[in-house]
Order: structure tokens, then sequence, then C-alpha cells
């Protein structure tokens, strides 16, 4: 009785935070909504018995990906005014959009079956010789290894198109030459030079070479017209 209570309790907040994400107009707020809401599906796998997923969610979730999140909201300077400016031009885009997925997604639920044997699996005995951690490892990493290299390669895509589309070369920046670098010899950069006995030093020793300024070519003044005059 009380775990069912609690299932309904974190369900209900989960919901009620998982909507207030996309609805909240602040985004420092939807941001601590998504928190809550990781926060309560942590839980809800607790229930479930699944506490590695649940370790799981509050470690990579919580502490990593929606405080990355926040951070980021926090330090852009978005200027909301604008972004809004623009929602009733895109507005009939977005609701077509909205609109195939509200299908798609209606497709999925009504095409949804139960297995036939899915009642008798609820009440199927728990191997106690095998942890959870070392059931979900065996599933993941063996039955369904190829999706999970598909998923990592996925990700991966994702990270380097995000790079990408973020990268800005300005043209005060500097770049290094890694060929330049390995291929310069020690007399491109340094010169030797000869001290007399004496000064405290050897008598030779290397210094940063000091490009010699070219002289000036000197104008001749004497062979004006003043100077035919006389």
């Amino acid at each position: 009785m009380i775990t069912e209570i609690l299932f309904y309790l974190f369900a209900t907040v989960l919901v009620a935070s998982a909507a207030t994400v996309v609805s909240a107009r602040n985004p420092v707020h939807s941001v601590l909504f998504l928190i809550l809401a990781f926060f309560n599906a942590a839980a809800l796998f607790l229930i479930a018995g699944a506490e590695f997923l649940a370790m799981t969610l509050v470690i990579v979730y919580v502490g990593a990906v929606a405080v990355l999140f926040l951070f980021v909201v926090m330090m852009l300077d978005v200027d909301f005014i604008q972004l809004r400016s623009g929602f009733q031009k895109y507005l009939p885009v977005g609701a077509l959009v909205g609109a195939v997925l509200f299908v798609e997604l209606l497709s999925v639920i009504g095409g949804w079956k139960f297995a036939p044997q899915a009642g008798q699996l609820r009440f199927a005995p728990i191997v106690s010789t095998v942890s959870n951690t070392e059931a979900l490892g065996r599933i993941l990493y063996t039955d369904y290894v190829f999706l999970f290299q598909a998923a990592g390669l996925v990700l991966l895509v994702a990270m380097i198109g995000a790079i990408v589309l973020t990268l800005r070369d300005r043209k005060t920046s500097r770049h290094q030459s890694i060929r330049q670098q390995t291929e310069r010899k020690v007399g491109d950069t340094l010169e030797m030079v000869t001290m007399s006995l004496g000064t405290g030093t050897g008598t030779e020793f290397y210094r940063p070479k000091v490009e010699e300024a070219v002289d000036a070519e000197p104008v001749d003044h004497g062979h004006g017209g003043h100077g035919h005059g006389h």
C-alpha cells in the first residue's frame, strides 16, 4: 500500500515537473524543474528495483548534464524578447510539425500490444545469483551490443556537429603550426654569442636571434639645385 502511494506521488510530481519544463518562461526555472523531474524518475527506478539506473540517473544527469545546462543558461546573455518576436512568423510551421508528431504518437499508442506472456513475467522468480547491475550489463552489452554501438555513434556525430556549428574562426586568433615547429632548427631561432673571459659566464652561449633592421638608404642633399649655383 505504501509503495503504491509513493509510486503515484512520484509519478504525479514527475509529470507536473516535466510539463513545467516546456511551459516555463524562464529557462533557469525550466532547468530546475528538469532536475526535479530527474530526481522523481530516479525514485521510480528505486521503487521498481533498478537501483543501478536510479544512481546513474542522479549522478550522470542531475550531477553533470542538468548542472551543465544550468550554468550554460545562466552564463549566456540570451535576448528572450528577440526570440519571442518571431513566434507568430514560425507558428504555422511549428503547428505542422507538432501535428505530425501527434499523429505519430497516436499511431504508436494505437498499435501497442502486450506480449502474451507479459502477465506471467511479472510473477517470475528473480534469480538471486545474478545482481541487477550484472543482468543489465549482460542485456546491454550482449543482446543489444550493436544497438548500443549505434547509439554511441549517433551521439558522436551529434557532438561533432555541435562543435562544427558553434566554431567561430576569429581574425585575431593565433593558430599553431605543428609542422613548422617540428621542422625548426636551432640556428633558425638561436645564435651563438662568444663572450670574453672574465665576464662571469662561459665563453659561448645561445641567445634568441634578433633580426637586424635594414638600414635606410642615405638621402643625398648635397647635389641639389643650390650646389650648381656657384
